[in-house]
């Protein structure tokens, strides 16, 4: 029986003719093609500019440097995101400051960022959970407020719509995440778009070692073996050969997109009818990236938990994952921050429902159909099994 894996990056011999390419340029770490990819990627977010950086990780550890976060600043984030929205902020010895998120879209919750502020609160970083955009009227109406930096964690959100505008160009600064299972992948990577001149100038130095404005042009024919070094700096740059997927995946995005929307809708309309799974949906005003589809399990009506279910598809050949584990139930905001479980209860019961299942271009039909019928037999068992 064919495994079908939760992920599998598209990869097709556009991007191994752009590797290639790289490879024979002489060019492995970062250089033209770097360049090249960020302008290219510039042109199709519509910023003004665009970052590489080696990670999203990176590129949020930038952004915060970049507005000078201070030891003992604090910065509002989801319980619901990936441990590296929050320790981003613990490299400045700055505190997270952890606000629980809507039950239906999983993304923070906007009436509760206000009481979480307090005078040493410095930014929001919100985190567009599975590729559907946050609240980003009210955040910016909050972040306006208060003076406060929005930095969006768009790690699962290319190409992603609010309100007509892309993101990317919507808050103080964009960090995307260009890992191999997101949904453009370089393997590692990310990229910071922003507005603002001061800030990119200085990430571009910050990057790579704090080493004067185009360091990496060094070794060429347009360089010098003069450099400078003007702040202290990170080893954070892209490389070229990263690049040359980067280029090849942009040209596809939207195709990749499509994609994921189609299998959305089948699990969609194959799901709504069952009482046993709530679907994802999306906002009206807003068009996601579809990164991720998380179902969420009625565990009371199966009479079974999440783990269950994910070993029953597993028993099908079918991979699924969970997004997330809230943060502060980690040991590590536990003991560092006094956070506990309980603190967040929407999180806490997204979590212990949520399963996400595969959703990637390179599916076929016939996968996508294993997938909708192996739900539905695991359905049908665990009842069975409950009213045994």
């Amino acid at each position: 029986m064919k495994q079908i894996p939760f992920h599998e990056p598209y990869i097709t011999d556009e991007e191994i003719v752009e590797v290639v390419d790289s490879l024979r340029s002489g060019w492995l770490t970062m250089g033209p093609k770097t360049v090249r990819f960020e302008e290219e990627f510039a042109r199709y977010i519509g910023s003004k500019y665009s970052v590489t950086s080696n990670s999203c990780t990176a590129s949020l550890h930038l952004a915060l440097k970049a507005i000078d976060l201070k030891p003992g600043d604090e910065v509002i984030i989801p319980a619901m995101t990936f441990t590296a929205t929050g320790e981003v902020i613990c490299y400045f010895n700055a505190k997270p400051v952890i606000v629980d998120v809507d039950r239906d879209t999983h993304n923070i919750d906007t009436s509760k960022i206000e009481q979480a502020i307090t005078s040493k609160t410095r930014a929001i970083i919100p985190v567009h959970f599975a590729g559907q955009p946050c609240d980003m009227d009210e955040i910016l109406g909050i972040a306006d407020k208060y003076g406060l930096f929005a930095i969006e964690d768009a790690a699962h959100s290319l190409p992603a719509w609010y309100k007509g505008r892309k993101v990317g160009t919507i808050g103080d600064m964009t960090c995307f995440s260009f890992y191999a299972t997101k949904t453009l992948a370089t393997g590692e990577g990310g990229m910071i778009t922003t507005e603002n001149d001061e800030w990119a100038e200085r990430i571009k130095v910050l990057r790579l070692h704090g080493i004067s404005k185009d360091a990496w042009k060094r070794y060429s024919n347009e360089g010098s073996w003069f450099y400078e070094v003007i702040e202290a700096g990170y080893k954070y740059n892209m490389t070229d050969i990263q690049a040359a997927l980067g280029i090849a995946q942009l040209k596809k995005v939207e195709w990749m997109r499509e994609r994921r929307v189609y299998i959305a809708e089948r699990y969609t309309e194959a799901f709504r009818g069952l009482d046993a799974i709530a679907v994802p949906s999306v906002e009206p005003d807003r068009v996601s990236a579809w990164h991720l589809y998380v179902i969420k399990l009625n565990v009371e009506a199966l009479q079974a938990d999440r783990e269950a279910f994910i070993e029953g598809l597993k028993a099908k050949g079918i991979g699924a994952s969970v997004h997330f584990i809230p943060l502060h139930i980690h040991p590590f905001y536990r003991d560092t921050f006094g956070y506990k479980p309980g603190d967040f209860p929407e999180s806490e019961w997204i979590y212990e429902r949520s399963v996400s299942l595969p959703i990637y271009p390179g599916m076929t039909d016939n996968d996508i159909g294993r997938v909708i019928e192996a739900v539905f037999d695991l359905v049908k068992g665990l009842r069975d099994e409950t009213a045994a």
